[in-house]
């Protein structure tokens, strides 16, 4: 059967790289319908639209969805990154983002399980006195058991999947609550891993080690926030935002898992047919991966990988890579 894929363009560079995306998935030889779906700032400008309830319940029957970028600088910050990005998150349970980092050549090739639904990102905060010289504002950073648990079970399991190499990152010196937390369901969930070596650093260690040794990671596990910062030096350090993937997951499958490059919509180049649509084609790669077409992922994987398809334009890349996957 086919697979039903939700398919948000979304702004700027969004739909040129969508586009290149979908076209290679079929050169894979991929059967599938699309379900397109009009939203993101420019909607948002329209008619003040971000992300209705009755689509969040159409998702829930998709297969998958698929995410080119959202945002516009004529949009007040916030207004899409909540309103569309983290409620389609939160709705949808998709409780891990997994983004891979591979860079053969520097023997770069490790992975980062982010917490996708807790931490600081939660919502959670307030103002006291706003707008005057005694304001307070703060910002908590929510995790439970069961959402590190989860968390840290799948980035286990991934790790048991590949080279047998876990390491937590958190900042537990100083977040003597969350990271408390983190530390403890970490430790305890190793005792059921025992054919996984484990690791811990401190968020600022990982940055360093990120620039000066990356070899040194196979599987990294963290929470919210520190995924959130640390993912975009991880494609800062293999070969650049272009070709950073990224997968929303929801393992337990109660919802459409969704898959996004990590870039933004990069609205200075919209029209212009220069954008790299890698990490759109990999994160589409992702979603097959989800899906159960492994064979057809690893072909489109291979061929991002191929010199011969690093060459310029957004659709004269899409074709060279479209080319060697059929």
């Amino acid at each position: 059967m086919a697979h039903r894929i939700g398919v948000m363009g979304g702004d700027g560079i969004g739909p040129e790289v969508v586009a290149e995306g979908l076209k290679v998935v079929s050169a894979a030889g991929v059967e599938f319908e699309t379900v397109d779906y009009d939203l993101g700032g420019n909607r948002y400008l329209r008619d003040g639209t971000i992300l209705p309830d009755s689509v969040v319940d159409e998702w829930r029957d998709l297969d998958a969805l698929y995410v080119g970028a959202v945002g516009t600088p004529d949009v007040p910050p916030g207004v899409i990154e909540r309103g569309l990005l983290l409620k389609m998150r939160f709705d949808l349970d998709l409780y891990v983002n997994l983004r891979p980092f591979v860079l053969a050549d520097a023997g770069i090739d490790f992975c980062v399980v982010r917490e996708n639904t807790e931490g600081a990102y939660a919502g959670e905060g307030g103002f006291l006195r706003k707008d005057t010289p005694q304001e307070v504002a703060t910002q908590g950073s929510v995790n439970t058991r069961m959402g590190v648990e989860r968390c840290v079970r799948y980035a286990f399991d991934l790790a048991r999947s590949r080279r047998g190499h876990l390491t937590l990152v958190h900042k537990t010196n100083v977040l003597t609550f969350s990271g408390d937390l983190w530390e403890r369901t970490f430790a305890e969930v190793t005792g059921e891993y025992a054919d996984v070596e484990t690791a811990y650093n401190h968020v600022d260690a990982a940055c360093i080690y990120f620039v000066q040794d990356p070899q040194r990671y196979d599987v990294i596990v963290t929470d919210n926030l520190f995924g959130d910062i640390l993912t975009d030096l991880g494609g800062a350090v293999s070969g650049g935002i272009g070709f950073a993937s990224s997968a929303n997951l929801n393992p337990a499958r109660t919802g459409a898992s969704m898959f996004e490059p990590v870039h933004g919509s990069a609205p200075d180049i919209t029209g212009k047919g220069i954008a790299n649509p890698t990490a759109a084609i990999l994160s589409a790669a992702m979603m097959l991966d989800f899906l159960g077409e492994d064979a057809a992922a690893d072909r489109i994987r291979t061929a991002c990988a191929d010199p011969a398809t690093q060459v310029e334009g957004t659709v004269a890349i899409g074709d060279a890579i479209a080319a060697r996957v059929g």
